[in-house]
């Protein structure tokens, strides 16, 4: 047996790992013992035999696969489990010490424990299962695997006992078209999510936190090291029989995404894109890459890359040194015969986490021979590519008010909706069926129906509804974007349309440029989020400049019942405000004053409120705006910057990059950053600043105003 010297670094260090899962805890226990698989366990690609892998040899059960009636494939690479030990152990059941039943049902549910290695030889870890709960909204995060890697660091930082040196923290999520999928709550759930993954390719992500904790004078200090990876699973097309079958065995119940791969569920899968145990729990693979980065950096000189026996291919493990003393200096590995040069890069999803991922056409040893690498599958571009498309299936959805006819539970068959929307029976079908894939809609047997998701936001007068920012986003956003190029090209006034309006005041975006109903309908749900960014029960009071739809003052009346909020803009905007204000409650502090915020004196207020900087404005403008503000707040007073759509560096949420373009295509300007309105705060005499990312949305920026 050939000790990994990665995991050798921490055998004399105190790891704790942040986890209760059963199979992370055998994965890493086991981990000196895992050899190449196949392929290549970064890369395997392999039929339903992928059970009897070696991913399984060194650290999981072999399932009998017979009892599905397929041929038995049985492949070993560990030299402690010899082949024919394997076939005998899996062929002879009456004289197994398991006392396995020997009927093919029996082999559905059974499974049968190779010899692993003494107890104690793998990496020594201490299980504190993280109190964190997982309630981290998926809306505010830009990708699925963002919200994994979020939720893993957020376990290995929760922590309560003494000082470990080493935490590990791990989440694995299941995601089909952009979607998450939770564990099911109940069997129709199970039911649903198992039919979306039905002969579909899906991605299962896992985020991995790696911290390392010193202890200075009594002051704790941590360095996070994060990543994530991602493998695609291909499902079989599945039959109901079989779907009911294995959701009435119970093991979906408490899967994400509604399966276990590395046990009945593995019965579904038709072949695996990626690391194979990083679908059971955790990405060994890519883990021991990430350790050999933090504890044996590179030397200056150049370092091949090798295949070892013990681990897939890692970088620097000739020239390992024993930089944190008190560990054994390991041996160095033998050379695979496969070995291939280093690679630059590789796409997983849309853009690589970190790591160095194998160059494509490269190949290496399988424990059956020479395999040869096949260049990764770029789902994620794929996915990219045709995203216009499934915008393009929600907008005509919402045209058409598909989920108005399906709200509230009802279940309908594709004739049903054809003839209520009036349409064609071929061509809604398609659409619904559409809809269901992109997690809009679920299937049953009973019909079709609206998901939590599309009752909540695409219903047309649901309380949340984005349903007239979704059709103004196809009658006007939609034909803008498709002059993109010719925006690119000419610039952005040479490109504007009979449609763009000239720049005026901070409501003029709301009062020409999008109709009212459809700017409030997405302001009301961000304004949610931004009025809870800051703790403002220091204020009594508040002014906004520019009511634009006043989404936000409600949201602040909602969020802080003490603040009295004063809307100040001219007569036509406030107006509109008014039509749109929610009746009743809280809301009634809310007062609607007019008057130019550019011309007039402003109303006094311990809060001054600019929903947004206008990007169409000239910087000189810019600073008269906050001249006045700064001349009307007293010192101890406020001014919040709100919707501050970008962020600054390559971590900028999506949503906030894509704004950049809408400035070149709809209205002509600059966008401010949120580094760049901190500093616009600070030289008007608001030294005390703030700033609020909220995950993908608008950000915002608090200034204190400095006494005299």
């Amino acid at each position: 047996m050939v000790l990994c010297p990665v995991i050798g670094k921490l055998l004399h260090k105190r790891v704790v790992l942040a986890s209760a899962s059963p199979r992370r805890q055998e994965i890493l226990s086991n981990a000196p013992l895992l050899r190449v698989p196949c392929g290549g366990a970064g890369e395997s690609h392999h039929q339903q035999p992928s059970l009897l892998s070696t991913s399984w040899v060194g650290c999981h059960d072999f399932i009998d696969l017979s009892a599905f009636g397929k041929p038995l494939t049985l492949c070993s690479c560990n030299p402690s489990v010899p082949d024919a030990e394997v076939a005998r152990l899996m062929c002879d059941r009456d004289s197994s010490p398991s006392g396995l039943d020997p009927s093919p049902a029996a082999g559905l549910s059974q499974q049968v424990r190779l010899p692993l290695q003494p107890q104690g030889s793998g990496l020594r870890f201490e299980v504190v299962p993280s109190r964190f709960k997982e309630t981290l909204s998926k809306a505010a995060f830009p990708s699925p695997f963002a919200y994994a890697m979020e939720t893993a660091k957020q376990k290995a930082l929760e922590k309560d006992l003494r000082t470990p040196d080493v935490v590990i923290g791990a989440d694995t999520i299941v995601a089909v078209e952009g979607q998450v999928l939770e564990k099911p709550v109940d069997k129709q759930d199970a039911y649903d999510m198992l039919s979306r993954l039905s002969g579909k390719e899906h991605s299962v992500f896992t985020g991995v936190a790696i911290v390392s904790c010193t202890c200075t004078e009594h002051v704790l200090d941590t360095q996070v090291s994060e990543f994530y990876e991602e493998t695609r699973v291909k499902f079989s097309e599945l039959s109901e029989d079989l779907l009911w079958d294995y959701i009435h065995s119970g093991e979906p119940m408490d899967k994400a995404g509604g399966y276990g791969i590395q046990a009945l569920g593995g019965m579904l899968v038709e072949y695996v894109r990626g690391d194979f145990l990083n679908v059971v729990g955790f990405p060994l693979n890519r883990f021991c890459k990430k350790l050999a980065e933090l504890y044996c950096p590179p030397s200056g000189q150049d370092v091949r890359r090798a295949h070892h026996d013990s681990i897939p291919a890692v970088d620097s493990f000739e020239t390992l040194r024993d930089q944190d003393g008190g560990g054994p200096q390991p041996a160095p590995s033998d050379v695979g015969p496969g070995a291939g040069p280093a690679s630059t890069g590789s796409l997983r999803g849309l853009s690589e986490a970190d790591g160095d991922p194998p160059a494509p056409g490269s190949s290496e040893a399988g424990c059956n021979g020479q395999a040869e690498r096949q260049s990764p599958f770029p789902a994620g571009l794929l996915d990219l590519i045709d995203g216009f498309k499934a915008s393009k299936a929600l907008f005509t959805a919402c045209k058409l008010r598909l989920f108005d006819v399906l709200r509230d539970g009802a279940h309908r068959s594709a004739a049903d909706v054809a003839c209520q929307v009036d349409a064609g029976v071929c061509g809604t079908r398609r659409l619904l069926d559409v809809c269901v894939g992109l997690g809009l809609l679920q299937r049953t047997a009973q019909g079709y129906s609206n998901t939590e998701l599309a009752d909540r936001y695409l219903v047309s007068d649901g309380e949340c509804s984005l349903h007239s920012f979704v059709v103004h986003s196809n009658d006007h956003t939609w034909p803008l974007f498709s002059r993109l190029e010719q925006a690119v090209r000419e610039g952005p006034r040479q490109h504007r349309g009979a449609s763009w309006e000239e720049a005026g005041d901070p409501s003029q975006d709301c009062r020409q440029d999008k109709p009212m109903e459809a700017t409030h309908s997405l302001a009301t749900l961000t304004a949610r989020r931004l009025a809870s960014a800051f703790d403002l029960t220091r204020f009594p009071s508040a002014c906004q400049l520019g009511g634009c739809t006043g989404a936000l003052p409600w949201a602040l009346a909602l969020e802080s019942p003490r603040l009295k909020v004063t809307v100040f803009d001219c007569p036509e905007v406030l107006q509109q405000v008014s039509r749109l204000q929610p009746q009743g409650g809280r809301t009634a502090l809310v007062s609607l004053v007019p008057g130019d915020p550019c011309r007039d004196a402003l109303p006094a207020a311990d809060l001054y409120i600019l929903p947004r900087l206008p990007p169409e404005w000239p910087d000189d403008r810019v600073h008269q705006l906050l001249r006045r503000v700064a001349a009307s707040c007293r010192p101890g007073g406020g001014l919040l910057l709100a919707e501050v759509a970008l962020d600054e560096g390559q971590g900028a949420a999506r949503r906030g990059l894509r704004h950049r373009l809408d400035l070149l295509v709809r209205t002509p300007g600059r966008d401010w950053s949120l580094g760049e309105c901190g500093r616009l705060l600070a030289q008007h005499g608001f030294p005390d600043v703030r700033v609020a990312p909220v995950g993908d949305i608008p950000g915002a920026v608090l200034g204190i105003r400095a006494g005299p």
